[in-house]
């Protein structure tokens, strides 16, 4: 018997030490290809881990949790402008669950959707109002400074400086979310309905001849042992702008996977899930030699992504400084509390010290500048509008939601002028911001942020793995 037991152990070790090294190999293999400084920037991976850890993730995580922000009015059911879509889910954790009107702080819900000023916060004009049921008309009981910010408002939101295609608000197929209540995390959405959304967003609105093929594509031919050079040879020959909005895709691309692979769906007992971190998953996404390299890269343009949102954030900051500014709900403490919160915040974003470095971007002749620069909005507004393509609904709200917060975001580092020029007391007539977009840049950007603690709870979960294989 004690033979026996002896072989037992002896087998047991040997099926042990292939997972030792495997895991061994990615942890210090992560650890390796995702560290140093980021390339088309001077910031490093440690400095952003370091900044994030202790400044920025624990308050983020706070302002998602405060009415203002748990709240985003989205259209789920706008169909796709591209080709008929034919994804489902394969589990019903895929189904968003609207949000009753009666739960809907009466401040967000009975207002314009610019309404956080203090000026259009007067009780009884929300009363009026909600009363009159025209959410997006001047009530004739409102002051005549604020009948003229609406109108600004309304001719601002007709401009052509979005980066993204807004959804209408005022429409009935449009539903108020409750984010706490619908996570982002892994539904089952998977197979030729996923891909083709991604397929079309790399090989139609990236800058990229249909000659070049992006590595891991399965429509890719077999280039031998080329494992992707050849794609980033030609990368590191485009212009810096078109760099960069590869990188922000890829970026974005990264951080969704990484929430799937946080928030997997491990076992259902008894119509009960439990959710958790997926090793398995991560390595098949992330490990650098079942992806041929691109899984680290992916990684690190992640932080690039990272860097433009903060970068975003600290040159907003002027916006909500300003005294008329109230993030309003109804709850006036907790609104209050929120914007102290916020502008906490937009604080820690001013103290990083190696921000990207907006003006190099579009600095070229000014008539080239400006053509390529709508070249590039454009492209991302084409982006959001294949967000209406995902077959699932929660992969569709929690993508239009981070769509929409990064196209904010480059709205903000590409109006700096407007942003300067914004009066202190009075509706600004250039720059706005809808209470759309704000949800979407702060939620966006709490989702990079996740992403990063995610990426460093994964780190240890290998170191773990190795030992307890040992």
């Amino acid at each position: 018997m004690r033979q026996g037991l002896r072989r037992a152990g002896a087998q047991g070790a040997a099926a042990a030490a292939p997972l030792l090294v495997a895991l061994s190999f990615l942890l210090s293999a992560v650890g390796a290809q995702v560290a140093g400084v980021l390339d088309d920037c001077l910031c490093d991976i440690d400095s952003i881990d370091n900044f994030n850890t202790y400044k920025i993730f624990p308050k983020i995580k706070k302002l998602q949790e405060r009415d203002y922000f748990r709240y985003y009015k989205v259209n789920l059911k706008r169909p796709c402008p591209f080709w008929a879509e034919d994804g489902h889910c394969s589990i019903k954790d895929c189904h968003v669950e609207p949000c009753p009107e009666s739960k809907i702080p009466v401040g967000i819900k009975a207002g314009h959707s610019n309404k956080y000023l203090k000026v259009a916060n007067n009780t009884k004009e929300l009363e009026d109002c909600e009363q009159a049921n025209k959410l997006g008309a001047i009530n004739s009981t409102l002051s005549n400074q604020s009948k003229e910010a609406f109108i600004d408002w309304a001719r601002y939101d007709d401009s052509q400086d979005h980066f993204c295609e807004l959804d209408d608000e005022r429409s009935p197929a449009a539903q108020y979310v409750d984010l706490l209540l619908n996570p982002e995390r892994y539904t089952g959405y998977k197979g030729t309905s996923a891909w083709r959304v991604w397929n079309s967003i790399y090989e139609e609105n990236c800058f990229k001849p249909r000659s070049v093929y992006r590595p891991l594509n399965p429509l890719a031919p077999s280039r031998g042992e080329d494992n992707g050079e050849s794609f980033y040879t030609w990368l590191e020959g485009l212009c810096l702008e078109k760099r960069v909005f590869y990188k922000l895709i890829s970026g974005l691309h990264a951080s969704i996977n990484l929430h799937l692979c946080a928030n997997y769906l491990l076992e259902e007992t008894w119509g009960k899930p439990s959710w958790g971190p997926n090793i398995k998953e991560f390595k098949r996404r992330f490990d650098p030699v079942e992806t041929k390299g691109e899984g680290p890269r992916r990684l690190k343009n992640l932080y690039f992504l990272y860097l433009i949102e903060l970068r975003a954030l600290s040159k907003v900051a002027p916006y909500f400084e300003r005294s008329i500014v109230d993030l309003y709900t109804g709850n006036v403490e907790e609104d209050a509390d929120t914007k102290t919160l916020l502008l906490n915040i937009f604080q820690d974003t001013k103290s990083f010290p190696m921000h990207f470095d907006e003006k190099s971007m579009f600095a070229g002749d000014k008539k080239g500048a400006k053509s390529l620069k709508e070249e590039f909005r454009l492209h991302f507004k084409n982006i959001s509008r294949i967000m209406d393509c995902v077959g699932c609904d929660k992969c569709r709200l929690w993508g239009k939601l981070q769509t929409q917060g990064l196209g904010t975001a480059l709205k903000i580092l590409f109006s700096e002028k407007e942003i300067q020029k914004l009066p202190e007391n009075s509706p600004s007539k250039g720059f706005q911001l809808t209470r759309q977009e704000i949800v979407a840049l702060l939620n966006a950007f709490g989702r990079l942020s996740t992403s990063i603690r995610e990426l460093q709870n994964f780190k240890v979960l290998l170191q773990h793995s190795r030992c307890h294989c040992m």
